[in-house]
């Protein structure tokens, strides 16, 4: 009898429990707490993609429609009056979550306190010399990776975007050792989105039915897209691209090189370099490394190696990531092909002979 009461007891005081916690829980949804605004940096924000990018992070596309941003937005000296347009049209735009913005022409200025940095700024690439570019580049990165060091939060996530972007970030870290390796990041997210788009065309099939191709290597001419992996949502389940295309010579020449071209033709097309897809995959690239990527989804991120696939350490190197809760981490076990690996080399010696170049204008 008394192990009856005490049944009871337990029941009635977790009923109680249980609806104390609805009550509270339904009230605190009236409450409205509004988080604290993130400090976003943007670098070369008065070309092209800053352009087609600032709208879409002050619109919440990038980290996410509750999130409030200070946007900071940096160009050199003479692109300094563009720079005051940008931000007049910013202003106009009234975005509820804009509550701030900042445009300057001092590096330390734009750094301070920044969560997030979208280093879009480089040297552009004129012409087929990557040598001189990466010397040029060199020197843009050093002055603003010291004053990120010094001015930004410890935490600092940044995302380089300007190429080459993989060696760029190198660099970038070289100047900045307190923010954390894994916070580097570099952009091959367009690339692909390009893979998907590819796949969904050859398939007529929705491009957000599409998942887990990977982009391996180096945001170059040379970088790999690879389908192996990939799959289509058909309503009943997932399906192998690989199966459903059934054509390993499209999959290894025509899809590979569609992707590695697709900037030239856009280029032709519309004689402007791509602006608001590159800016799109800044912001799917962002919004998945904070808030977190599918279950059972992964995308293609530029980071640290930590020697996964046989990759050299230290390089950054574009990989299959998951992302929770603000950290990446590197899919494990895939199978790579002799046709994979033999791309993936190629690409990581690539990276070195990059990374040689880079370091050696460094002293």
């Amino acid at each position: 009898m008394e192990a009856l009461d005490l049944i009871q007891k337990i029941v009635v005081v977790s009923v109680c429990l249980y609806l104390s916690w609805r009550i509270i829980r339904y009230l605190w949804s009236f409450v409205d707490v509004e988080k604290d605004p993130l400090i976003v940096l943007v670098t070369g924000a008065a070309g092209q993609i800053g352009y087609a990018l600032l709208p879409m992070i002050a619109r919440g596309a990038m980290l996410g429609q509750d999130q409030p941003v200070i946007i900071h937005m940096l160009d050199i000296e003479p692109n300094a009056e563009t720079l005051k347009g940008v931000k007049m049209e910013l202003m106009d735009g009234a975005f509820p979550l804009l509550k701030g913005v900042i445009a300057t022409t001092d590096v330390i200025e734009a750094c301070k306190g920044v969560d997030v940095a979208i280093m879009l700024g480089g040297f552009p690439r004129r012409k087929e010399d990557n040598k001189g570019l990466i010397y040029k580049n060199v020197a843009i990165y050093k002055a603003q990776a010291s004053a990120l060091e010094q001015h930004a939060d410890t935490n600092c996530k940044v995302l380089v975007v300007a190429n080459p972007a993989n060696t760029n970030a190198l660099i970038l870290k070289e100047f900045a050792p307190s923010i954390p390796e894994e916070n580097i990041t570099s952009l091959t997210r367009l690339d692909h989105n390009r893979a998907l788009n590819q796949i969904s065309e050859n398939l007529n099939v929705h491009v957000g039915d599409v998942t887990n191709v990977i982009i391996w290597g180096n945001h170059s001419s040379n970088l790999y897209p690879d389908a192996n992996h990939a799959t289509v949502n058909t309503g009943v389940g997932h399906n192998s691209v690989k199966e459903l295309i059934n054509d390993d010579h499209w999959l290894n020449t025509d899809f590979i090189t569609n992707v590695q071209k697709r900037g030239q033709t856009i280029v032709k097309a519309r004689r402007l370099s791509c602006a608001f897809s590159a800016a799109s995959a800044v912001c799917d690239h962002m919004h998945d490394w904070i808030l977190g990527t599918p279950k059972g989804t992964w995308v293609s991120m530029g980071v640290y190696s930590d020697g996964s696939y046989g990759i050299q350490p230290g390089l950054i190197y574009s990989f299959p990531v998951t992302c929770e809760k603000g950290e990446w981490s590197i899919v494990q076990g895939l199978k790579i092909d002799e046709f994979a690996r033999e791309k993936m080399d190629a690409l990581q010696k690539e990276l070195i002979e990059e990374k040689l170049v880079a370091y050696s204008s460094l002293h």
